[in-house]
């Protein structure tokens, strides 16, 4: 089992938002969180990157059956989760290519491997800049810093696609994307899928898991799982809304 989630519970400000997780996640499997506003959905996100802020008041996670809730927030990176968030935050005066190259060595070294060369690096990044369709100007610019909603999104599928992950978790990725955006977005996750790489896509819209096909999905309302099933289940989702689906 890759992730392993069991009544977890987790607190923002005192405040209970996860009130008893239950989730499974095996290699290869892509699996498709939705649910209405403050559902909790973005909580199970943060509370799986270790982001600070979240209280985890009860339950516990496996990663590789290892206690993920006692890794740090760089551990749990460098054990291969990644974390697209909903609002990509902006670092000025950090450009995008020092903060790829600390981040890919990071990793490296967290594996036991040697640092890429400069010029391996830079034939890196020009690819995956390609391959989500940025410009090569971006390389050079700060961090998200004036970068347009769709620009944020599509630097968050460029870092993904450098550092190819285990557990990829898009948070509301979609949100704000125009159509040929959400192409990207979706083609950057699909890449990255084979029999060892799993996602969690957190969405409120069918309109992405058109482009991702979900092997699982699960309705998150309240801070509870109360529906979990297969591709069909977004066509009732989209049919009859949320109200249809109570705990």
């Amino acid at each position: 089992m890759l992730l392993e989630i069991k009544g977890l519970h987790a607190s923002v400000a005192g405040k209970e938002i996860l009130k008893g997780i239950d989730l499974q996640i095996r290699r290869g499997e892509v699996h498709a969180v939705m649910g209405p506003n403050g559902a909790g959905k973005s909580t199970l996100s943060a509370v799986l990157a270790g982001k600070p802020g979240y209280e985890v008041t009860a339950g516990s996670v496996l990663w590789c059956g290892a206690d993920l809730l006692k890794m740090t927030p760089e551990e749990r990176s460098w054990a291969g989760i990644f974390l697209s968030f909903q609002y990509p935050v902006e670092i000025p005066g950090v450009s995008i290519t020092a903060f790829m190259k600390a981040a890919v060595n990071a990793h490296r070294k967290a594996a036991g491997l040697p640092e890429l060369k400069p010029a391996e690096f830079l034939k890196l990044l020009r690819e995956k800049m390609a391959f989500v369709g940025m410009k090569p100007e971006f390389a050079s610019r700060s961090v998200n810093e004036g970068f347009s909603g769709g620009e944020k999104k599509r630097n968050e599928i460029f870092q993904m696609a450098m550092l190819n992950p285990v557990l990829s978790i898009l948070d509301e990725t979609d949100s704000g994307l125009d159509v040929d955006a959400l192409k990207i977005v979706a083609e950057g996750v699909n890449s990255l899928r084979s029999p060892e790489k799993s996602a969690i896509v957190i969405t409120h819209y069918k309109r992405l898991l058109d482009y991702i096909v979900p092997d699982v999905v699960h309705i998150l309302k309240d801070g509870r799982i109360i529906r979990t099933g297969d591709r069909s289940l977004v066509e009732e989702i989209e049919e009859y809304g949320y109200e249809k689906f109570n705990g």
